[in-house]
């Protein structure tokens, strides 16, 4: 059956297709595509994958189906949460300081 391996960096993505038989896990078809070689930081027993965008929890047993992608995941630079709390807080204070501007002139 044919599947797909992908691996993106910021400036750089591969995706890998290649043939393996049924019963194949994600973790086989990272070791097999060879993108090992060509990202040394992967490590395919202790790096997150998923299919398709959904994590999976046990790459080295969890089996694909046809037509599948395996995503290996990096480490995420920032938490989602807190840019998007600093994100808030800087809006806040800038329409503080654009009311308080208006204030001024009135």
């Amino acid at each position: 059956m044919k599947v797909e391996v992908a691996y993106a960096l910021p400036h750089e993505q591969k995706i890998i297709a290649l043939q393996v038989e049924e019963g194949c896990t994600l973790r086989e078809a990272v070791v097999r595509s060879g993108i090992v070689e060509l990202f040394p930081e992967i490590d395919p027993d202790s790096t997150p994958m998923g299919v398709f965008g959904k994590a999976v929890k046990d790459p080295a047993s969890t089996a694909l189906k046809e037509g599948e992608r395996v995503e290996i995941y990096r480490p995420l630079i920032a938490d989602p949460k807190e840019v998007r709390a600093r994100r808030a807080a800087k809006m806040k204070a800038e329409k503080a300081a654009q009311a308080a501007g208006e204030d001024k002139q009135s």
